[in-house]
């Protein structure tokens, strides 16, 4: 006996897909650099020292004085030698004044003036010491430094961007196919019969 028989019989499809990477290429160029930096305005004054050496005193004192100088010393001696003359005349008078108290003021009168005088001067240098005067006014220094601010002029570059985007390409390669064999079986309108 034989069993009718439905033979199928296909074949897949198949598709084709290419595909071409993309790729990016960046360039950054260099930055246009200007940059200034002005120099700094300096001020320097400065006034000179001063050295002063007053050696009037140290001359004075070897008697090397100038004619004003002896003049107005001379003056003063004879002014102070007035005074203790004229004070000494008078401390005398007051003695004799008063003879009749006794004491023998004109014995003790004639003793004090006809001693010589004693002097506390021992010993002493010519010049004496300090007798230069040294005076020193030191210099002086004003700086006044302003800086000046940097100019800076630089310019950016923007980066160079160059972009290639992928593709894909997809293709049928191949149809599917499905083909039908019938063994033993006969269609009639909308059915089918059996051969046995």
């Amino acid at each position: 006996m034989n069993f009718p028989q439905i033979r199928l019989q296909s074949s897949p499809a198949s598709i084709s897909i290419q595909t071409t990477p993309g790729r990016v290429e960046i360039e950054q160029p260099r930055a246009q650099l200007d940059i200034q930096q002005p120099k700094a305005i300096l001020d320097i004054e400065t006034s000179s020292g001063k050295l002063t050496i007053d050696q009037t005193e140290a001359w004075a004192d070897m008697n090397i004085k100038s004619v004003f100088r002896m003049t107005e010393d001379n003056a003063q001696e004879g002014q102070q030698a007035v005074l203790e003359a004229t004070g000494s005349a008078a401390q005398d008078g007051d003695e004799l004044m008063r003879i009749e108290n006794g004491g023998g003021a004109i014995a003790f009168q004639a003793k004090r003036n006809g001693e010589s005088p004693i002097y506390d001067f021992n010993i002493g240098w010519i010049p004496r010491h300090g007798s230069v005067k040294i005076q020193y006014d030191p210099a002086s220094v004003m700086i006044d430094a302003r800086p000046q601010e940097v100019i800076n002029n630089t310019r950016t570059q923007k980066p160079v961007i160059e972009h290639v985007p992928s593709q894909v390409d997809i293709s049928l390669k191949q149809h599917g196919s499905l083909d039908i064999d019938f063994e033993g079986l006969k269609f009639v309108g909308i059915n089918y019969e059996q051969e046995i």
